[in-house]
């Protein structure tokens, strides 16, 4: 689980039928580029899952809050789209992806032989097979402390100084290998300035912007 995937072993103790069949309420899946964090510019297979117990006011996807408005994929249906993609990075987002069960999902991914990077506020406990692991903390609901020791990166958006004094409360659990970024709200006058300013004095923190904002792209 999490950074570790013993193949052979899972494929013994695991129905392949059966998890290739089972549903998560699927907003959209399509093939598009990274725009922000640690892998920006990096072509990736994007999988958003609905459903959300956080609701961040400036979230671009509201839509993905509700559950029932989105109807069900199965693994096997949302798997083949990304192998005819030709992607070899896949990344699970929402709405909170770790509201669903993702072993079944990670699984089939990397049985594909496709690369697992989930972005999440780790607000549920975490679950699936992944390679990569960006949390993206929200002061409205904290995230669980058992994501903390394999968070692979660490993405907060900043809108204020609170918002930098929550992004150290979370660096200081996370391992000393975590990739540290700021990333600036997309329409907060000041923020971009406020970062630049904090990472200049702080330089074990980088910046991610919404590249895909300025690209243009899904």
């Amino acid at each position: 689980m999490f950074n570790e995937f013993d193949q052979k072993k899972l494929e013994e103790l695991i129905d392949q039928d059966e998890m290739c069949s089972v549903e998560y309420p699927l907003v959209e899946d399509f093939y598009t580029i990274q725009g922000e964090g640690a892998h920006s510019g990096r072509p990736a297979y994007f999988i958003r899952t609905a459903g959300c117990d956080v609701n961040c006011w400036w979230c671009d996807v509201k839509e993905s809050w509700d559950e029932d408005q989105h109807p069900p994929k199965t693994v096997e249906e949302i798997v083949e789209g990304a192998k005819e993609s030709g992607a070899e990075f896949a990344v699970i987002t929402g709405g909170e992806p770790l509201l669903h069960d993702l072993d079944p999902l990670t699984f089939q991914l990397k049985q594909a032989g496709i690369q697992v990077h989930i972005e999440t506020s780790g607000s549920s406990p975490i679950s699936g097979y992944l390679d990569w692991i960006t949390l993206s903390p929200k002061r409205f609901k904290e995230p669980l402390d058992d994501i903390f020791p394999y968070v692979d990166e660490l993405k907060v958006v900043v809108l204020t100084n609170k918002d930098l004094e929550w992004a150290e409360k979370n660096a200081e659990k996370c391992p000393d290998s975590t990739q540290l970024l700021l990333q600036p709200e997309w329409e907060k006058e000041g923020a971009v300035d406020l970062i630049i300013d904090y990472v200049k004095e702080n330089p074990q923190w980088g910046i991610s912007l919404q590249t895909h904002k300025f690209m243009e792209v899904r």
